[in-house]
């Protein structure tokens, strides 16, 4: 593995860490959805990486799915589009982590958590 890749991964599995201690306080939801959303991009891009050594600038989690040839079962990619709503430029803190109908609810972020961490695995697991 690279050690770009490497640094990507350990990025990833800090945002999932930062997920699941934040998930404890039901006030954060939606920075624990912020940190899962940074958790997937960076998963995406270590693969990106990996397999075909460039640095895609990009937060779309859709996109990054794509150009890392993923291939996800359909109820995993509507919580990926769901998961790609969340984020927003950093420039916002106020808004970070919302979703279009506002925060979200703690069930959503056990999901969102469990999703995050089934992506990274996945992708731990494709790069061997």
């Amino acid at each position: 593995m690279k050690l770009t890749t490497k640094e990507w991964i350990t990025s990833a599995e800090d945002d999932l860490l930062s997920a699941k201690k934040l998930a404890e306080e039901i006030r954060l939801t939606n920075i624990v959805a912020f940190h899962c959303q940074q958790c997937i991009e960076k998963s995406f891009k270590a693969l990106i990486e990996e397999q075909l050594g460039i640095s895609v600038k990009s937060h779309d989690l859709i996109r990054l799915k794509d150009k890392a040839n993923l291939i996800l079962p359909d109820d995993d990619i509507t919580t990926l589009a769901i998961i790609n709503e969340v984020y927003i430029d950093a420039r916002y803190p106020g808004d970070m982590g919302l979703m279009p109908h506002g925060k979200p609810t703690p069930g959503e972020t056990k999901k969102f958590i469990l999703f995050s961490q089934s992506v990274l695995e996945k992708v731990i697991n494709l790069m061997g």
